[in-house]
């Protein structure tokens, strides 16, 4: 027997399933729709001449209705908010609440019967202006039932009110987009409302701050919706971070140990609300960790060092402040070594790393003032010794925090050696941790002089030892190239500058300093190995010898340009030496750095030209006898430029006028290579061979003869050009042809034009354009033969060479 249900239970199932089976109508027949728009797109004949990229719309259909739409719930909303505002007194308490009630209702009811049509977009634009109604709808209640309550708590009521309807009203829509992410953007403010209605302290509207993050990462773990979660997680970011923020300013702003316990465990609560993110946090799909709990861990980490060093910092002198944290760091980073999931192990380590490396930016300028302070001295050289390391620097540093920077650096450099013991070999980290750990630990040495004011020769002699255990550990170096010997390199380099600037206070220090440092960098050049220590302590010793050289002519109160001279003893000693060791890597730094010891000293003897030209002569002598060497063969043009130059400068200081001194030094020395290069090449052009040098002295002995007055430089001249000229007839070479021929040339045409002159004016005024006229027929009428003539002349030059 068959149990009918009874007629009206019946009549309701009917009309449910009549209203799925129009709703399943309508979304197959728009289905259908767009299928046949597709198949008259795909079937449609293409117009051969038409683009093959048709010009797209401007909008499609769908972001059109969008757009319709929310334009639509915005001008709805505006309407509202101005029935609200300005028609609110113009009806009676019921009117106002029956149309507010019935419009609010009617708009978050609407969507229902618009999403089972398949209307979605219409669906959220109603949805969305319900909701702004309510919001209206809570303001109507403040000003009708509750004028006098205070504005800021009843917004804090109002928006927990209106937070947990809307996420209602999101769960019982689940297809509508925008009523969990307001109703998520609204419970952000309760907390924070209440705690400014209530008048609260900064520290009650942190906690608020607090309770909020802590809300966000409930919805980030436990959420659904995919536009709910990121929102979620910036909020807890925004709020959480803000909590952090404000606790860690009251911990160091308290003065005692007791006022920061109460930001100390707020700060704690913020660590713990990290930590359950991060062990909460579901992992990536790929196998690195996850960020966000790396970053909830990390900033979990900064809250317990900030809490234990809040409440620990005033317990001590303001100097040891900083150490107070850099311990707190440490100690975190030995906890991190407990069995804890590997987010939380890279979150929690990265967060005392920060603080380290913090600490460390915060002692680094005591190394600063101590390394380049010193450089002061260059202007005061051999003015007195200072009585100790502070006097020396004169530096406005406040000294008083320095006494514990050496103590951080060294804390720090700790951290960075067990790291690398701990670390396997092979890992990236390793040798970025032995280098850290190594410069850190010569920061901190070179900073206790300062730190302590050690006295002028006790600071020297340990700058002094700074330079050299650093120097030796890039001499012994197992791997010469390795970034821990660089690193050692860098080290001793920076300390040998620094403590050789600090010597230039007293002579006695200045010279001590000076050889010692010679010695040192000489024996690393001799015994280190690789392709940059031995290099760089060649070129830092040739430094220190001409320091050296420099010093001693110094302390005889020598002038300038005899300095020079002295110095010129470093660059010969570099040659020689460099000579001796030949194919050394130190050879060619040697020989670089010995050169610029030469500049120097040629700079030194220029406001003394005698010695200026003694100088240049002696570089030349160098260069010429490095040019020997089958390797440097290209520094002998060096040396010939540079014995010119010495002879240019001794005829000038000498008061010597005449341009052939000057040229024929030049000439000489240029003809003879010219030689040697045709007997070498026979092939090679005269003009590259002979032509320079030719020129040097023709050319300006042609300028200087045609302002001569007297006979006997023409007739030099024009002996030697007519000597040139037949020789390259001889010898069939263009260049001394034409050269020869046209200074012989110019140098008769200078001796004639005087007398052409006389004999022209002598002449009746018809007689030159007559001549001119019989010169113009004669070449007219042999004018083939004289152009066969300039061509067998054109030929004949362009076989010789």
């Amino acid at each position: 027997m068959e149990n009918a249900p009874p007629p009206a239970e019946e009549l309701v199932i009917l009309d449910r399933e009549l209203g799925q089976i129009e709703a399943r109508r309508a979304q197959l027949l728009a289905r259908r729709a767009w299928l046949l728009s597709a198949m008259q797109q795909a079937v449609a004949p293409q117009n051969p001449f038409a683009p093959q990229h048709a010009p797209r719309n401007d909008a499609s259909p769908r972001s059109a209705q969008n757009v319709l739409l929310t334009l639509g719930g915005i001008l709805l909303t505006i309407a509202a908010v101005a029935f609200t505002l300005v028609s609110w007194g113009h009806m009676g308490i019921g009117g106002r609440s029956a149309v507010l009630g019935a419009v609010t209702a009617l708009a978050l009811a609407a969507p229902a019967p618009l999403l089972r049509r398949g209307l979605v977009s219409t669906a959220e634009s109603v949805g969305a202006l319900g909701l702004a109604l309510t919001v209206l709808d809570a303001y109507a209640v403040h000003r009708v039932a509750a004028p006098d309550t205070d504005g800021l708590a009843y917004a804090a009521v109002s928006s927990a009110v209106l937070a947990g309807l809307w996420a209602a009203y999101g769960l019982g829509f689940g297809r509508l987009r925008l009523p969990l992410p307001a109703a998520l953007i609204t419970a952000q403010l309760p907390f924070v409302l209440w705690a400014l209605a209530a008048d609260a302290s900064p520290l009650t509207l942190t906690w608020a701050l607090l309770a909020t993050a802590a809300l966000d990462v409930a919805v980030v773990l436990w959420g659904t919706g995919r536009a709910v979660r990121p929102l979620a997680c910036a909020g807890a970011w925004l709020t959480g971070a803000g909590a952090l923020l404000s606790a860690a300013a009251m911990s160091v702003a308290a003065a005692s140990s007791t006022d920061a316990l109460r930001p100390g465990v707020l700060l704690l609560a913020v660590a713990a609300l990290g930590l359950f993110a991060a062990w909460r946090a579901p992992a990536p799909q790929a196998a690195a960790p996850s960020p966000h709990a790396v970053a909830a861990s990390a900033v979990a980490g900064l809250a317990v060092l900030a809490a234990v060093g809040g409440v620990l910092r005033p317990a001590v002198p303001d100097a040891w402040a900083v150490p107070v944290y850099v311990l707190c760091a440490v100690a975190l980073l030995a906890v991190v070594r407990a069995n804890l999931p590997r987010p939380m192990v890279l979150g929690l380590a990265g967060s005392s790393g920060a603080v380290l490396a913090a600490a460390t930016l915060w002692a680094l300028p005591l190394v600063a003032v101590t390394l380049l302070g010193p450089a002061a001295w260059a202007e005061r050289a051999w003015s007195g010794a200072p009585a100790g390391v502070r006097e020396a620097l004169a530096s406005e540093v406040p000294w008083s925090w320095t006494s514990t920077a050496p103590l951080v650096l060294l804390t720090v450099a700790a951290v960075a050696a067990t790291t690398h013991r701990l670390t396997a070999p092979g890992s990236t980290r390793r040798a970025p941790a032995a280098c850290v750990a190594l410069a850190l630990s010569w920061a901190a040495a070179y900073a206790t002089g300062a730190a302590l004011d050690l006295g002028y020769p006790a600071a020297v002699t340990l700058y002094v030892l700074l330079a050299a255990a650093p120097l030796a550990l890039a001499v012994r170096a197992t791997a010469p190239g390795s970034p821990l010997a660089l690193t050692a390199l860098a080290c001793a380099v920076a300390s040998a500058v620094s403590v050789s600037l600090l010597a230039l206070a007293a002579q006695a220090a200045t010279f001590a300093v000076l050889g010692v440092m010679l010695a040192l960098f000489g024996a690393s050049a001799a015994l280190g190995g690789g392709a940059v220590t031995p290099p760089v302590a060649a070129g830092a010793a040739v430094v220190y010898a001409t320091g050296l050289a420099g010093a001693a002519a110094s302390s005889f109160a020598l002038a300038p340009h005899h300095a020079g001279l002295v110095i010129l003893a470093v660059p010969a000693a570099a040659a020689v030496l460099a000579a001796r060791i030949r194919d050394h890597v130190t050879a060619l730094p040697l020989e670089v750095t010995g050169a610029a010891a030469g500049l120097l000293a040629i700079g030194l003897t220029v406001n003394h030209a005698p010695t200026l030209a003694l100088a240049l002569a002696l570089s030349g002598v160098i260069a010429a006898g490095t040019a020997v060497r089958a390797g440097r063969r290209p520094v002998g043009y060096a040396a010939a430029a540079l014995f010119v130059l010495a002879t240019w400068v001794r005829l000038g200081a000498s008061d010597v006028v005449t341009p052939e001194a000057y040229t024929l030094p030049v000439t000489v020395p240029a003809l003879a290579i010219g030689v040697l290069r045709r007997r070498r090449d026979p092939g090679a052009s005269s003009w590259a061979a002979y032509g320079p040098g030719l020129a040097a002295t023709l050319l300006p002995s042609l300028i200087a003869a045609w302002g001569d007055q007297h006979w006997l430089r023409p007739l030099l001249l024009g002996a030697a050009a007519l000597a040139v000229t037949l020789t390259g007839a001889r010898q069939r070479l263009q260049a001394l042809l034409v050269l020869g021929s046209a200074v012989l040339t110019l140098v008769a045409l200078h001796e004639l034009a005087p007398y052409v002159v006389q004999v022209v004016g002598a002449l009746p005024r018809w007689l030159p354009p007559a001549l001119a006229g019989l010169l113009l027929l004669a070449v007219g009428a042999t004018y083939e033969q004289r152009l066969r003539d300039a061509r067998r002349l054109r030929d004949t030059l362009g076989r010789m060479r």
